[in-house]
């Protein structure tokens, strides 16, 4: 896939670590700037603010940050003609069970927004089916929920990318 040719939403997929966000940087790049990024990590911890630290000093200047841990579509609609990187997915849906906030409201209007939104828009997110079943309810229930969530932004994307050990797979 050329960069320039980034269909109006991709889903970037993989493991922890796996180089979904790197490469979802790289991919904004071939379009002209100004980039959106739109951040739903927060930073409760040192661990994690350190994590945010390092995505932030790899991005130029050419980048907006956008903090929507709760409320992306809001966060989507606010640059419709913008190129967007959200970043992730698997995040903001743990924001939403641990806040016990309407999943289906939720990802129904980011649905709706993304099929508004006239600029390339991709998503990253976490592929978390593929280990052990977690132990405790709440753990198999993020699971479930993130497989569904996946499916449903897959089945949007024009493209859909699998990152293994840095090296993007392309799945559809």
């Amino acid at each position: 896939m050329a960069i320039l040719d980034l269909p109006h939403l991709t889903l970037i997929i993989g493991g922890a670590r796996s180089g979904k966000s790197r490469h979802a940087e790289q991919l904004m790049a071939g379009l002209p700037p100004p980039w959106i990024y739109i951040a739903t990590g927060q930073a409760f911890d040192d661990e994690m603010r350190e994590r945010i630290a390092e995505h932030q000093r790899r991005r130029s200047d050419d980048w907006r940050t956008i903090e929507a841990p709760i409320d992306l579509a809001a966060a989507l609609a606010q640059t419709p003609e913008l190129p967007v990187l959200v970043d992730c997915l698997t995040l903001w849906l743990t924001n939403l069970m641990l806040g016990e906030h309407d999943l289906p409201a939720a990802i129904s209007a980011l649905e709706t927004t993304l099929g508004q939104r006239r600029a390339p828009t991709l998503l990253v997110s976490n592929e978390v089916g593929m280990g052990i079943v977690p132990e405790k309810p709440l753990g198999r229930r993020f699971r479930d929920e993130a497989g569904r969530l996946n499916q449903r932004m897959a089945a949007k994307a024009g493209c859909v990318l699998l990152m293994v050990a840095g090296i993007p797979m392309t799945v559809k």
